[in-house]
């Protein structure tokens, strides 16, 4: 019987999204944030692909953006932020640890914990196959955690990265898959992890106040 009643809900509610011209896929509807710094084009081109990825999910919205082009308004109202960063010195950008910084000092997600329940991934470019790519992600997904956001991977045990000197020169067609898997993935997750608390009546994001 309960069952049957929830069926009937979600019946009505696609049936009055409709008269009133709305998909019913817009109620379940997510927003992503791809958010990068590039200075070569080579992470920007990871971005595109992850962007893409999480686009093949219907219920996606995606927006991909460098992140000093990032408002507060476009990292609150996200369900998920996907950061992708170049390496330098086995860390991340000092521009991507700028965007982190400002989570709190320009953006203020602290003491409330904006950014909790957000999904969260990262990506990452870098010139040799060792140049500190798993810990360029790591640390981008660090800084997510203790947001209290819930981190996934995608593409390769952290993330997606691509090597781009040496043997393999640029962002190859094995690299652009990895990085549409992570989109892909994270739009997914995303989409169970929104539907399962909108069925409890408490949405996973924290709206900016």
């Amino acid at each position: 019987m309960i069952q049957l009643l929830r069926v009937l809900a979600l019946c009505t509610a696609g049936l009055a999204a409709a008269v009133h011209g709305q998909p019913a896929d817009d109620l379940l509807s997510i927003n992503v944030l791809v958010a990068y710094h590039s200075l070569s084009g080579h992470t920007e081109q990871m971005a595109k692909a992850v962007g893409e990825g999480a686009r093949s999910v219907s219920s996606a919205r995606v927006t991909v953006k460098r992140v000093k082009e990032v408002t507060a308004e476009e990292l609150f109202t996200a369900d998920a932020v996907i950061l992708g960063s170049p390496v330098y010195w086995s860390n991340m950008a000092g521009e991507m640890k700028a965007f982190i910084d400002d989570w709190q000092f320009k953006f203020g997600v602290f003491p409330d914990f904006k950014l909790k329940n957000k999904v969260g991934a990262a990506f990452a470019t870098g010139g040799q196959i060792s140049s500190g790519k798993e810990l360029t992600m790591l640390s981008m997904l660090a800084a997510m955690l203790g947001n209290h956001m819930i981190v996934v991977s995608g593409g390769g045990a952290f993330g997606a990265s691509a090597t781009t000197e040496g043997n393999s020169p640029g962002i190859d067609d094995q690299e652009l898959a990895g990085a549409r898997d992570l989109g892909r993935r994270v739009a997914e997750v995303t989409t169970a992890v929104k539907k399962g608390f909108e069925s409890k009546g408490n949405l996973p994001v924290t709206k900016e106040k």
